[in-house]
């Protein structure tokens, strides 16, 4: 008889709670552990036989251990039985490195996807990917979670009065037109372009900021570069305030002092991966999203 179970990685144990407590499915007690050599070990004390498994596991710094972890936990549920298994993965490591820029690189974001299928995978739940066409990379049925839901509130309870929801990049305009209908605000974007191979890129903002409060919207922040640079091309621009609302919260060292030291007021991020610990930061619980993918 088919059941559902849950499992928490080791990536983001508190979000896998909250999802499984919010979808309604038990958590299966798993064992995560190392062998003296580094070895991941993963036992799952749990009956699987005939179950509808949901792994929960960010691929999230550090990325190839969470990943291995969670090709790891997906075999052992298959070994023990397991209807399926459905890998609910927040953020997706790799995501970035979807083709080659250069002769000789990988596809790394594909291989990725190949490799979670291989580990017996049979489905699985994405928010937010970097880039939408990856997920054409899976070679397995996939949920491709939008947070909007989510930020929709904060934006909305900050209570602008001269709101502009603003793209940092191109790839991600879509993503902020989609916020900005919902907001009823209008639409900027930010671009970034090199005049020559030896001239210094040059940013160049795209709608009229003037007096506004600015809301970048972004799908993640890695080392900051690219929030930065447009919070200061807005101010230059004439925008009265910047604000920046991201889905992951990536953040690697000097990230956070990065976005904050270039003029942005206020700083939101959903949990998608382990808060930064920071009270600038304010963190969106993403889990009430996650759980209706379910």
């Amino acid at each position: 008889m088919n059941h559902d179970l849950a499992i928490a990685g080791d990536a983001h144990p508190e979000l896998a709670i909250r999802v499984a407590e919010l979808a309604g499915i038990p958590l299966a007690p798993v064992s995560i552990t190392a062998f003296a050599d580094g070895e991941t070990r993963v036992v799952i004390e749990a009956e699987l036989r005939g179950a509808r498994v949901c792994i929960i596991q960010p691929t999230s710094a550090p990325v190839n251990a969470r990943l291995v972890t969670l090709a790891l936990l997906a075999d052992a549920a298959r070994a023990e039985g397991a209807a399926s298994v459905t890998a609910v993965m927040p953020y997706f490591g790799y995501a970035r490195q979807d083709a080659r820029g250069r002769r000789g690189e990988p596809r790394s974001a594909q291989l990725a996807a190949r490799l979670l299928a291989c580990a017996g995978i049979s489905a699985a739940v994405v928010l937010e990917l970097h880039s939408p066409a990856l997920e054409s990379a899976f070679p397995i049925p996939l949920v491709h979670a939008r947070a909007d839901a989510a930020l929709l509130p904060v934006i909305g309870g900050w209570a602008l009065p001269k709101p502009i929801v603003v793209s940092p990049d191109a790839g991600g305009l879509k993503r902020a037109q989609r916020i900005a209908a919902a907001v009823g605000a209008p639409l900027a974007a930010v671009t970034k372009c090199r005049p020559s191979a030896d001239v210094a890129a040059v940013y160049a903002v795209l709608g009229d900021v003037r007096g506004r409060d600015c809301v970048i919207v972004d799908d993640m922040a890695s080392t900051g570069g690219t929030i930065a640079e447009a919070a200061r091309s807005l101010l230059s621009a004439g925008a009265a305030r910047v604000h920046a609302v991201f889905v992951h919260a990536v953040m690697a060292p000097g990230a956070l002092e990065r976005i904050a030291s270039s003029g942005v007021e206020r700083i939101a991020a959903s949990d998608s991966v382990p808060s930064p610990g920071d009270a600038r930061v304010q963190i969106i619980p993403i889990a009430p999203v996650l759980a209706r993918s379910l």
